[in-house]
C-alpha cells in the first residue's frame, strides 16, 4: 500500500511500520527553502527504451515568495543541461550553476541577479537514466506472447523518487498542477495520471508520437506517474460516470475483469461513504511486471505487481481473489485519503496508512460479505500489529521522519492533531487526551483481569501494564493508556453488556446480575488494541465457550492469540497454550484455524532446534487430523470462498507435518496434475506443492522447477516459488537458492523463494542466511533503500533461536550498511534473543507434555 500495500505488504497498518527508519545523520536534514515554491509543472519526458535513458524538458510556473538568487530544488540521478528563469514579463536570465548536493538529493540553481518577488517561468532541459532499482523513472522486464523480451518504462515515486524522474519540490505539502506529455514510440500504451487530450505525430520522427495530457488537480510529486509499455485492458464505467480501465500485459484482458469488477464497485461506495465525488474523469489501474510494493496509489493510474491485480478464472486461487479485492479497495482508497487531501509531513503518514488499512477491509465486506473479512483482519493486521508494537524496538505512531531514508491549498495538508480536533468538535469527547496517549508513546497494555462473585454480582479488578515481548514493563515511569474497555457475559456473548474508559492504572467494576456459573470476556469482538492476562478461574470458564463454539469466532481467535503471545513472553507457560488448542477440537472457523496454524508454525519453528521436533509435528497432525477428515479433498456443493480457503490450509499443515493418507493422496493427484491427466484446482496447488516438495527428492524438485518454467500466469510463477524451500536435501536447498538469483525469477520475488527456504527447516534457515551474506552486494544493490531489503533480512535471520546468532547478525550489519532497515536488523536480533529465551525456558516443559499426551493410561 501507499507506504504499506503500496511501499509494503502488509508493513504498516496499526503498528504504524513504516518505511521510515533513519540512520544517524552526519549533519541535520534541512527542508527546502520557502522563499520559490511552484504552481503548475510542464513536464515533457521523452524516454529511450533501447538505450535506457530519457531527455525532460520543464517549464514550471513558480511563485518568488523572497528575493533570491537561487532555487533549492530535489534531484537525483538527473543531469542538468541548461536551466534559466523569465520573470512574468521580464527577460530570461540564465542560470550560471548548477551545484549538485548529491547526499541530501538537492540542486541549487545560482543565477547572475537576483530574482524578484511575483510569478516567472523555470525552465530546465535534462537527461537522466530509466534504472533498474524498481524506483523513479525505471525499466520493467516483460516478455511478449511470442516470447520476445522487451521493456517498459514505469513508475514509482513514493517517498521520495519523484526527483530521479525530474527536478521537483518533492515534498508532499509543496503542491502544483501538472501538464505531462510523453514522446513514446507510435506502437506503445502511453498513460499518466490524466486522461489524453492530443495525440500527434513527432515533428522530427514519425516512428514516435507526442502524448498530451490534461491539467491534474493541484497534487503532491509522489503521486505523479506515467507508464509507456505494451498493454490489453478491460474498461467498465462507475454508477456515478467515471471510466475505469484495468490495464493487462498483452492477451490477458480477461485476467482484468475481476479487479475491473471491484473497482466499479468500490469507486460509489466511496464517493457515498466521504460525500465527496471522485474528482478525476478516469481510473486506471494497470499490471506493471517488475515492481517492488504490492500496489502504489498515484492519482488516476494505480500501477499493481501482477499478482495484486490479475485473476484469471480458472488457474487463481480463492485467496488471491481477495488479496486483489483488498489491495484494489485500499488503493482507491487513497485516492481520496492521501490524495485529494495529504499528510503535510512523512511523520504523519500514519493518517494515510492507518485508514487505507482499515476501510479496505469495510470496501472488501461492502464487495463481498462471504469473506467474513472483517474476522479475517483481526489475524492478517490486528495481531501482527500487537506482536510489532510489543518489541522495544518498536516506534510510536507519530515519528519525526528525517526522510533521508523514506525509502489543496494549506487546509488540505492535514496533521495529527488536525484530525483529532474534527472529531472532538463532531463527538463531543475528549478524543485528543485519549488518543495522543496512544499515537505518541510505543507500545500498548496488558489488561489483567481478575473476579470475585458478591450474590448476584461479579466484581472485575482491572490493572494496566505496558507488554513488551519479554514480559509485563515492571520498571518506574510505566506508561499509561486511555483504554475503552468493553465487557460481555456468557448470556448474550455477541452483545456489551458494559464499557468503560480506564484511565488510571488500576481500578475495579461491578457487573450487575451475573450469575456464577457464566463466564465474563473482556473486549468482545477484539476490537480494543490491547492484550488481556484472565486469572486462571477466569481462563478456565472460557473454556467450554471454545468448545461448544459459544464465543463468536474472533473472540475465540483473540483468546488464543493472547495466550500465545503471553506465553513467548515468559507470562505463562507454553504448556497452557497447546492444552488450549486442543480445546479447538470442533472448530469451523477458516480464520481462526489460520491464526491457530500460525501460531503452531511459530512453535514448530522454535522447536526445529530440539531433538524433540518430530513431537510437535505429532501434536499438529493430530489437532488437524479431525477438521481435515471432515472437509476431505473434493469441494462440496454450497461450499463458498471460506471453505476453500479452509480446505486449503488444513491439507497444506497435514501434508508439511507428515500425515501419511494426505502424502499419499497429494503425491497421487500432483502425478495426475504433471502429467495432464487431471489438473489440480488452482486452490489446491499451494498444498500439493509444498507437501510433495517437503517430501521429495531431487526429481520432485526438477518437476516442479519445469512446471515454474511453463508457467504463463505470475501468480503459478509466485506460488511455486514460495514452496520450492520446503524441500529437504542440503544440495537441493542449494539448488533452490542459486534459482532464486537466475534470470527466472523476477527481481522482487527473489526475496520470497530465499525466505521460503529460511522459513522451512532448521538446516534451510542456516544455508539461507549464508546465502544471503555471501551475495548481499548483489542484493543491496538490487533493492537499495526499498522495504524489500528490511523483508529479506526478517525472512533471513528472524527464525533463529540462539543467543550468539543475535550477535552475528548485529555484527554482520555493522559492517554492512543497510540503512533503510536499520531498525528491522534490531527486531530481529531482539526476536533471535527473545526465542532464545523462550526456548531455554519452555523446551523442556514442552517436550514433558508432549510425551504424557501419548503416553498410555497407567
Amino acid at each position: 500500500y501507499g507506504l504499506c500495500r503500496s511501499q509494503c505488504i502488509h508493513s504498516f497498518c496499526l503498528s504504524s511500520e513504516q518505511n521510515t527508519d533513519t540512520m544517524p545523520e552526519r549533519r541535520p536534514f534541512v527542508r527546502l527553502p520557502t522563499d520559490v515554491y511552484p504552481v503548475n509543472y510542464g513536464l515533457c519526458l521523452k524516454p529511450d527504451l533501447i538505450d535506457f535513458t530519457f531527455e525532460g524538458k520543464l517549464e514550471a510556473i513558480v511563485e518568488v515568495n523572497l528575493a533570491t538568487n537561487q532555487i533549492v530544488m530535489n534531484c537525483a540521478d538527473i543531469d542538468i543541461i541548461t536551466a534559466s528563469f523569465v520573470p512574468e514579463g521580464g527577460e530570461e536570465i540564465n542560470a550560471t550553476g548548477f551545484n549538485y548536493q548529491n547526499e541530501d538529493e538537492k540542486v541549487t540553481l545560482s543565477f547572475p541577479s537576483a530574482l524578484q518577488k511575483g510569478s516567472g517561468t523555470l525552465k530546465i532541459d535534462f537527461v537522466g537514466e530509466l534504472n533498474d532499482k524498481m524506483k523513479g523513472f525505471y525499466r520493467s522486464k516483460y516478455a511478449t506472447p511470442a516470447g520476445e523480451i522487451r521493456y517498459a518504462a514505469v513508475t514509482q515515486f513514493e517517498a521520495t523518487d519523484a526527483r530521479r524522474a525530474f527536478p521537483c519540490w518533492d515534498e508532499p505539502a509543496i503542491k502544483a498542477t501538472f501538464d505531462i506529455s510523453l514522446i513514446v514510440p507510435k506502437d506503445r500504451v502511453a498513460l499518466s495520471n490524466m486522461n489524453v487530450i492530443d495525440r500527434k505525430p513527432h515533428p522530427e520522427d514519425d516512428s514516435l508520437l507526442e502524448v498530451k495530457f490534461a491539467t491534474t488537480p493541484i497534487m503532491s510529486t509522489y503521486l505523479v506517474a506515467f507508464v509507456i509499455g505494451e498493454y490489453d485492458f478491460v474498461e467498465g464505467q462507475s454508477s456515478d460516470g467515471v471510466t475505469v480501465r484495468v490495464y493487462t500485459p498483452t492477451g490477458k484482458a480477461e485476467q482484468g475483469k475481476f479487479a475491473l469488477e471491484v473497482a466499479v464497485k468500490t469507486l460509489p461506495f466511496y464517493n457515498d461513504y466521504f460525500n465527496v465525488p471522485y474528482p478525476l474523469p478516469k481510473i486506471d489501474l494497470i499490471a506493471i511486471a517488475d515492481f517492488a510494493a504490492g500496489a502504489m496509489e498515484n492519482w488516476g493510474l494505480v500501477t499493481y505487481r501482477e499478482t495484486a491485480l490479475l485473476i484469471d478464472p480458472k488457474n487463481s486461487c480463492s485467496s488471491s481473489r481477495q488479496w486483489v479485492a483488498l489491495v484494489v479497495g485500499h488503493e482507491l482508497a487513497h485516492q481520496w485519503f492521501g490524495n485529494l487531501v495529504t499528510m503535510e509531513w512523512w511523520t504523519h503518514l500514519w493518517l494515510n496508512e492507518g485508514f487505507a488499512s482499515w476501510i479496505e477491509y469495510l470496501c472488501v465486506d461492502h464487495c463481498f460479505p462471504d469473506y467474513d473479512i472483517w474476522t479475517q483482519f483481526v489475524s492478517a493486521d490486528y495481531t501482527r500489529a500487537l506482536d510489532l508494537d510489543a518489541l522495544d524496538n518498536s516506534h510510536p505512531i507519530e515519528v519525526y521522519v528525517n526522510v533521508r531514508e523514506v525509502s489543496l491549498s494549506d487546509e488540505c495538508k492535514p496533521r495529527t492533531v488536525d484530525l483529532w480536533d474534527c472529531l472532538e468538535q463532531a463527538s463531543g469527547k475528549p478524543i485528543a487526551l485519549v488518543m495522543s496517549s496512544w499515537t505518541k508513546q510505543m507500545g500498548f497494555p496488558i489488561i489483567v483481569v481478575d473476579q470475585e462473585q458478591q450474590g448476584d454480582d461479579r466484581i472485575l479488578k482491572i490493572s494496566q501494564k505496558k507488554f513488551c515481548a519479554s514480559g509485563p514493563h515492571n520498571g518506574e515511569d510505566c506508561p499509561n493508556w486511555m483504554v475503552p474497555i468493553s465487557i460481555c457475559t456468557g448470556e448474550d456473548p455477541g452483545c456489551t453488556k458494559l464499557k468503560v474508559l480506564l484511565d488510571s492504572p488500576e481500578t475495579t467494576i461491578t457487573i450487575n446480575s451475573v450469575s456464577p456459573d457464566q463466564w465474563v470476556k473482556i473486549n468482545p469482538g477484539t476490537v480494543g488494541f490491547y492484550r488481556i492476562q484472565y486469572s486462571s478461574a477466569m481462563l478456565e470458564s472460557l473454556l467450554p465457550g471454545i468448545r461448544d463454539l459459544t464465543l463468536l469466532p474472533v473472540d475465540r481467535l483473540g483468546l488464543q492469540n493472547d495466550l500465545f503471545s503471553l506465553s513467548r513472553a515468559g507470562m505463562i507457560s507454553t504448556v497452557e497454550v497447546l492444552k488450549l488448542m486442543e480445546a479447538f477440537v470442533n472448530e469451523p472457523n477458516y480464520t481462526v484455524w489460520s491464526d491457530l496454524s500460525c501460531n503452531l508454525g511459530v512453535l514448530s519453528s522454535l522447536l526445529s532446534h530440539t531433538d524433540f521436533h518430530e513431537e510437535i509435528q505429532e501434536f499438529i497432525r493430530d489437532l488437524f487430523t479431525p477438521i481435515g477428515l471432515k472437509l476431505g479433498w473434493e469441494c462440496k456443493q454450497g461450499e463458498g470462498h471460506l471453505d476453500a480457503l479452509l480446505r486449503g490450509l488444513v491439507l497444506g499443515k497435514l501434508g508439511k507435518a507428515g500425515h501419511k493418507p494426505t502424502l499419499e493422496e497429494a503425491r497421487r493427484r500432483f502425478k495426475d496434475h504433471v502429467e495432464g491427466k487431471q489438473i489440480l484446482s488452482a486452490d489446491l496447488r499451494s498444498p500439493v506443492y509444498l507437501t510433495v516438495l517437503k517430501h521429495g527428492d531431487s526429481a520432485t524438485l526438477d518437476t516442479m522447477l519445469k512446471l515454474h518454467k511453463q508457467a504463463d500466469m505470475q501468480e503459478e510463477k509466485n506460488r511455486i516459488e514460495r514452496v520450492l524451500g520446503a524441500i529437504s536435501a542440503p544440495d537441493l536447498i542449494q539448488k533452490v537458492l542459486t534459482f532464486a538469483l537466475s534470470e527466472d525469477v523476477r527481481p522482487q520475488d527473489t526475496v520470497s523463494v530465499i525466505g521460503g527456504v529460511a522459513g522451512s527447516s532448521k538446516h534451510g534457515r542456516k544455508a539461507a542466511w549464508k546465502f544471503v551474506k555471501d551475495n548481499w552486494e548483489e542484493l543491496h544493490n538490487r533493492y537499495q533503500g526499498g522495504f524489500l531489503i528490511s523483508r529479506l533480512i526478517k525472512l533471513s535471520v528472524d527464525g533463529f533461536a540462539i543467543d550468539k546468532m543475535a550477535a552475528e547478525v548485529k555484527s554482520f550489519f555493522e559492517s554492512h550498511h543497510a540503512p533503510a532497515a536499520e531498525r528491522t536488523v534490531q527486531q530481529c536480533c531482539e526476536n533471535i534473543l527473545l526465542n532464545a529465551a523462550w526456548l531455554k525456558r519452555d523446551a523442556d516443559d514442552i517436550h514433558q507434555y508432549l510425551l504424557k499426551r501419548k503416553a498410555p493410561p497407567v
